[in-house]
């Protein structure tokens, strides 16, 4: 629950959160005339503002209250970046708007966000309140799982879900979809997320996938999509921890590139804390794999140059893990942000390369 005093009374409301953020100790109520400089100050000392306006106005007044947040510095490094996008999220996270029963926003021209709310919250809600930031996350999320993301590899659109994370990244796509295939009869997906790769294999002629997610939203996202693309006899999904039971002549995934805790759903295809993912499934790859069988692994070098990890430990962790190295197809990404020299990682992103590396286990 939330709790504030409003007009002299004592109020409260159940608390929203998608992410799980505990609800702020200090509110109070702004308005149309709350100016930006305000609403910025108190959001810094920890003093959430509870909006009783226009949403409009309260739209503008968040991108207001964002332009006062400091980026990290070009060539701070990441972890002032991330330490600036912590401390953004935070102070932006205290613009709170209610909510009415059924996912009703009862502001003067607030949009229709109750398809998009169920998706996240669930069809039965009571009024509430929570963080108009994460309200704005939610109604992109539903636009992108509307109208779907086109992956040329296979000449249809995936349809990412609130807190899964969207292939909008060809590369790391077309790496599967061009590398020489070594069985079409069996493949394991391990971390599926939407099912792109699972479902590129299948359309490469894989006759059997199996592809695993250990979140519920993900394996949900996943069938979703496999469902739209009519690949429900050839792809199987089932939630696991990495692995699903038995071996296969090929293992792919696609892990989390940099080994650093992951503050929000959406982060956590991104960040891998303690190189959990990566480090799981390498130690598992070589008990999973039949003989003459390859595991695909496809990472990203940006963890080594941003001094995250080095090449000579990811060598090492296929050593340890009693996997060689077939084969690696390179390939350097075709999004604008190495282009981008205001970016904080800059010359991290400019010289990054995805890798496919082609592992196979060790001969004893």
């Amino acid at each position: 629950m939330i709790r504030w005093t409003e007009a002299g009374r004592e109020r409260s409301a159940e608390w929203r959160s998608a992410l799980g953020v505990p609800p702020p100790q200090r509110v109070v109520v702004a308005d149309d005339r709350t100016k930006a400089a305000t609403a910025y100050r108190l959001a810094c000392e920890g003093t959430a503002l509870l909006w009783r306006g226009d949403f409009h106005n309260a739209r503008q007044l968040l991108s207001a209250m964002g332009r006062r947040c400091k980026p990290a510095a070009p060539g701070s490094g990441f972890h002032r970046h991330r330490q600036a996008r912590s401390q953004r999220a935070r102070t932006l996270g205290m613009l709170l708007i209610p909510y009415n029963a059924g996912h009703v926003v009862p502001l003067r021209r607030a949009p229709d966000v109750r398809q998009a709310c169920a998706e996240v919250y669930g069809p039965q809600a009571p009024p509430g309140v929570g963080q108009l930031r994460e309200l704005l996350g939610l109604i992109g999320a539903h636009e992108w799982r509307e109208k779907g993301v086109y992956v040329p590899a296979l000449g249809a659109r995936v349809h990412p879900h609130h807190g899964v994370f969207s292939p909008i990244r060809g590369e790391y796509v077309d790496l599967v979809a061009e590398a020489p295939l070594p069985a079409d009869r069996l493949a394991f997906d391990i971390g599926t997320g939407t099912g792109v790769l699972a479902a590129v294999l299948a359309r490469r002629g894989v006759r059997h996938v199996v592809a695993t997610d250990l979140e519920q939203r993900a394996v949900d996202c996943a069938e979703d999509n496999v469902a739209r693309l009519g690949l429900g006899g050839t792809v199987e999904i089932v939630r696991a921890d990495l692995f699903p039971p038995g071996r296969a002549p090929l293992v792919v995934c696609n892990p989390p590139w940099l080994p650093a805790t992951p503050i929000s759903p959406l982060d956590q295809a991104v960040y891998d804390s303690g190189g959990r993912m990566l480090g799981g499934f390498l130690n598992g790859l070589a008990e999973h794999l039949e003989p003459e069988g390859e595991g695909w692994l496809i990472l990203s070098d940006l963890a080594e140059h941003l001094g995250l990890r080095s090449r000579d430990e990811l060598l090492s962790a296929f050593e340890r893990a009693g996997l060689r190295v077939a084969g690696r197809r390179d390939v350097a990404p075709r999004h604008r942000r190495p282009k981008d020299a205001a970016d904080p990682l800059h010359a991290a992103r400019a010289a990054e390369v995805t890798s496919l590396w082609r592992l196979t286990p060790r001969a004893r």
